[in-house]
């Protein structure tokens, strides 16, 4: 008897513990046997699998061809399939950065979600998988990297821009795709035209996808006490080539150009949902997690909305895509566009606390503020001894250089002053850095 009642026991926790694990009304991806989460390509596969998914997969790509949202639904057949599509695995998958089939699951993804949304949202839903990961390894990492995070009176003195351009040049494959973007990006076609854009981008977008963020981050987000070093900062995606036009487009059409890309319109989809300010979190940062936000910004680099920053100011940090404000009707979305970048204190946090070398804390014995605490800057900055970590420079630009530091920076487009920050290394070795 005693064990009858003991077996019923189990039998009742077991049957309770079931319940609890599994929704009593599964809905999506749940159906069918389907369990979260599946990228794009593995939900296509599972679709194509399924004759009633499929069928009604291959009816909404017609429907979306060449036609505007309106007239799709106003189709009960394109309804139809978004409606069985909703209750598919194609519904809620998502991609990762940097897979290998991105590209394509990022358009099987906007193949379902064109089709659900309106198309003239001002923030989308990301498309990538949320990033769980935090900054506190890339922290350990930059100290270990730089041999400057054990004395705080050697680091504050530091140019930590060049630093992290000298860590670079010891790792072959950052070495190796800095160089390539460097070139391309300095290349120029013509007297009119200073460099091929597009391939300067693609040179980019490979850099900050196939280089570690302790290499990349480190460039982009280095800390500075003096306007050499922040200059090196901006110069870092040579912005020359890859961020400055003559006329600045409007930022309307900036976006719109991005959403007809699906690789820009999903960086630019999960930068808004990393880094949108959020002010119920203590870094203004969405689940604070500054790894998610500075990656997302990088993630958008090499693209016509690449962001930079705007000056060289070592502590004012304010980034933006080359865009303008203009006018008319669109003038309050367009500057709420720009704001994102301009005015956001999570990004700048995000930024602020990167070059401090300070992770998220949220423990209620340190102070709020600690995360936007900006470096401090001495009254009188003093430029670094060497501002190249390359001895492969030609004589004409190694006298800018020299100039540069003689007489104190002033920022201009020249071509000699763009190499004279970014060391363009071709050929260089490994040990050729100087400090």
């Amino acid at each position: 008897m005693i064990l009858a009642n003991a077996f019923c026991l189990f039998f009742f926790l077991d049957e309770t513990l079931r319940s609890l694990a599994s929704p009593s009304s599964p809905q999506g991806p749940e159906l069918h046997g389907w369990r979260p989460p599946v990228d794009c390509v593995r939900a296509n596969e599972l679709c194509a699998a399924e004759s009633n998914c499929s069928s009604r997969y291959r009816t909404l790509r017609q429907c979306l061809a060449g036609r505007d949202r309106n007239t799709m639904l106003a189709n009960k057949e394109c309804q139809a399939a978004l409606e069985v599509l909703q209750e598919s695995p194609l519904y809620d998958c998502r991609c990762k950065r940097g897979m290998k089939k991105e590209l394509q699951c990022l358009q099987i993804y906007w193949s379902i979600h064109l089709g659900l949304t309106e198309g003239e949202e001002f923030y989308e839903a990301s498309p990538y998988e949320p990033v769980t990961a935090r900054l506190s390894d890339i922290f350990r990492l930059a100290s270990i990297f730089s041999g400057t995070g054990a004395d705080p009176a050697v680091s504050t003195k530091s140019n930590h821009c060049l630093d992290a351009a000298k860590a670079c040049n010891l790792n072959d494959n950052c070495k190796k795709l800095r160089s390539s973007y460097i070139s391309i990006c300095n290349r120029e076609i013509s007297p009119t035209e200073r460099c091929n854009r597009r391939k300067c981008h693609k040179a980019l977008r490979q850099f900050f996808d196939r280089v570690p963020s302790e290499y990349t981050y480190r460039m982009l987000f280095c800390s500075c006490q003096d306007q050499a070093c922040a200059e090196r900062r901006r110069q870092t995606i040579l912005p020359s080539c890859s961020y400055e036009d003559k006329e600045k487009p409007n930022c309307l059409d900036l976006r719109s150009l991005c959403r007809t890309d699906h690789l820009c319109r999903s960086r630019l989809a999960d930068f808004h949902a990393n880094c949108r300010a959020s002010y119920q979190t203590l870094t203004s940062c969405p689940t604070d997690n500054y790894q998610a936000c500075l990656g997302s910004y990088a993630g958008m680099i090499g693209f016509d909305i690449t962001p930079n920053y705007v000056d060289s100011s070592p502590t004012g940090i304010v980034v933006s895509p080359g865009a303008a404000v203009g006018s008319g009707n669109m003038e309050e979305e367009c500057e709420k566009f720009l704001k994102d970048f301009t005015e956001n204190p999570c990004l700048r946090n995000a930024i602020q606390a990167f070059g401090n070398g300070t992770d998220v804390n949220l423990s209620p014995k340190s102070p709020p503020f600690q995360a936007t605490q900006a470096p401090r800057v001495d009254k009188t900055p003093s430029l670094p001894d060497d501002l190249s970590d390359s001895t492969s420079l030609g004589t004409s630009v190694i006298s800018t250089c020299t100039s540069v530091q003689d007489q104190g920076l002033k920022a201009n487009n020249s071509k000699e002053l763009s190499m004279c920050f970014t060391e363009v290394s071709e050929g260089q070795s490994g040990g050729g850095c100087r400090g």
